[in-house]
């Protein structure tokens, strides 16, 4: 069985983003493995050491995402590639055209993938990469079983479960709740510096980039506005109630 991992390197949720000259800035800042990914992730690697086959996570970024390949490779991946040219850094559209031009060149029975990235929340990539390849897509699965060419998945469905069965080829998104993501040991991280990263552009993809240029563009990007203190009522209950109404008509006018 051969399984693709779509990865992308993220803020870690714990940064402050910090914005200069309208864009976030990237200084000092620690990335990891987009956490919805890191499901993906690990879910690969528990079916491969359940049924066997290979694990190929795949990541379009600059060159420090190779720091998140090595994490997936100590995890236990067997290789990966990254696509390091920022002609092809766009939105959904031009990075679904991209995985599919290396989806293609292998045959590929299961693709894995986070349902979204923390950074944009757009969850579009995964259901645009199985159009592209013209295969079904499950979105924001909490469980799976492989067996032999089928899959069975559950997914909340407005605090319900859904169950639903799937013939491979299939591309599957996790939400979270599918797994527990491991962490690294000693001999995997070790392991994961002779694993092969194959590094591609898009004249070794052969794309022409005016064929897939991106359809959005970010125009700006703000901060929302710090909200106001909130403020506690003092005294009893009728004097609360009486200071309540006080600050509803005159401070708030809304009565």
């Amino acid at each position: 069985m051969k399984i693709l991992v779509l990865l992308k390197q993220t803020f870690d949720t714990e940064e402050k983003i910090v914005l200069s000259n309208g864009k976030v800035s990237e200084d000092g800042v620690k990335y990891v493995i987009n956490p919805y990914d890191e499901y993906a992730v690990e879910e690969a690697v528990a079916i491969k050491e359940k049924h066997g086959g290979e694990v190929t996570v795949v990541t379009i970024g600059p060159s420090r995402a190779e720091a998140a390949l090595r994490t997936a490779l100590a995890m236990g991946a067997d290789k990966a590639i990254i696509v390091d040219d920022e002609s092809v850094f766009g939105d959904e559209y031009m990075i679904s055209k991209v995985l599919a031009t290396i989806a293609k060149r292998d045959t590929y029975d299961l693709i894995l993938g986070g349902y979204m990235a923390v950074d944009d929340g757009a969850a579009q990539v995964g259901p645009r990469l199985a159009e592209e390849l013209g295969i079904a897509h499950i979105s924001t699965i909490t469980k799976m079983e492989v067996d032999g060419s089928l899959v069975k998945v559950e997914k909340d469905v407005e605090g319900d479960i859904e169950i639903i069965e799937a013939s491979m080829p299939v591309l599957v998104t996790a939400q979270q709740g599918l797994n527990e993501p491991r962490y690294p040991s000693l001999p995997g991280i070790m392991k994961a510096k002779k694993k092969p990263i194959e590094r591609l552009t898009a004249d070794d993809l052969g794309l022409n980039i005016e064929e897939i240029l991106s359809k959005t563009e970010v125009l700006e990007q703000y901060l929302p506005q710090q909200k106001a203190a909130g403020k506690i009522l003092q005294g009893e209950l009728p004097e609360q109630v009486s200071e309540l109404i006080e600050a509803l008509r005159f401070e708030a006018k809304v009565v």
